[in-house]
């Protein structure tokens, strides 16, 4: 060891004696000991909330699976993903606090749904998990399946493929998705498969599982063909059906398939909420499987 270095090691040591150390060893003692150091400069999304005892009943309610890297959520309507804090409201990432680890990391989302759009939406536990699963759905490895009622069934086949690019169009705060032609320098690929599973003279239980994951895709597709989603006055969807109040967007995530981060597939259900079978009821419409 060099003279320099030993020299530095004496004085340290020294330092640890002298009055003002033994005084700061006094006051913090006095103060309950050392105080966690709470990390600086978090993103807002980052930074822990307090959850009322309603908020963290209400997140609670919506878990339908959990392993130790993932968790599985009935996202209900009226609900956003991320976004639109407020002192009253929180989104359904703000209510994710409730699952927080004493390391002060919460559970993260994977994918989002529409505010207005029930149904199945993935949460990671661990920081691994949620790079696992992030690639994978970047390589379209997520397989959803939605439940959704629509008005002018005479306009749709039993089943069929909607291939029609979208491009995102900003109204003021609104974001909204239109379809355009290929050659637009906006344009996305975006691809739907849907099937009827039953209809009548006024409305259709259509199942739609995207290829693509665009903004609005199934609404825009469907309203595209002419039979858009009761409920959503966004794009021609009417607030009434046979004679029935639709008070929500008719559209329900009920399956995801994807890898799981321990190996093998996984399938995710949400069941369908009651507003959704109540309609389907009143229209007569077979739920089959799905009630």
């Amino acid at each position: 060891m060099t003279p320099k270095k030993q020299d530095k090691i004496s004085r340290k040591k020294a330092s640890r004696h002298s009055p003002q150390h033994q005084a700061a060893i006094a006051r913090r003692e006095a103060g309950g000991g050392r105080k966690p150091q709470t990390p600086k400069n978090l993103k807002a999304i980052d930074r822990p909330i307090a959850l009322s005892e309603e908020a963290v009943a209400l997140i609670k309610s919506m878990l339908v699976y959990e392993d130790a890297e993932i968790m599985g959520f009935n996202k209900i309507y009226n609900l956003s993903s991320q976004g639109g804090r407020g002192p009253d409201f929180h989104n359904l990432d703000d209510l994710l606090w409730a699952f927080a680890k004493s390391n002060g990391k919460k559970p993260r989302l994977i994918h989002r749904l529409d505010r207005d759009t029930s149904g199945i939406i993935l949460v990671a536990k661990t920081k691994p998990a949620a790079s696992f699963l992030g690639k994978a759905m970047i390589a379209r490895q997520f397989h959803k399946t939605y439940l959704l009622v629509v008005s002018n069934p005479h306009n749709l086949k039993d089943r069929g493929v909607i291939d029609v690019p979208l491009r995102r169009e900003d109204i003021g705060r609104e974001a909204y998705s239109r379809v355009c032609e290929a050659d637009h320098p906006d344009a996305l690929e975006s691809r739907t498969h849907y099937e009827v599973i039953s209809c009548n003279s006024e409305a259709a239980l259509v199942v739609a599982k995207p290829y693509t994951g665009r903004m609005h895709q199934i609404r825009v597709h469907m309203a595209h063909l002419g039979c858009p989603i009761a409920g959503d006055p966004r794009y021609g969807g009417a607030l009434s059906l046979g004679g029935r109040s639709v008070k929500r967007l008719m559209l329900h995530a009920a399956q995801l398939e994807f890898p799981h981060p321990a190996g093998g597939k996984k399938m995710l259900s949400a069941p369908v909420h009651e507003d959704i079978i109540g309609l389907c009821a009143d229209l007569e419409l077979d739920m089959g499987i799905y009630t």
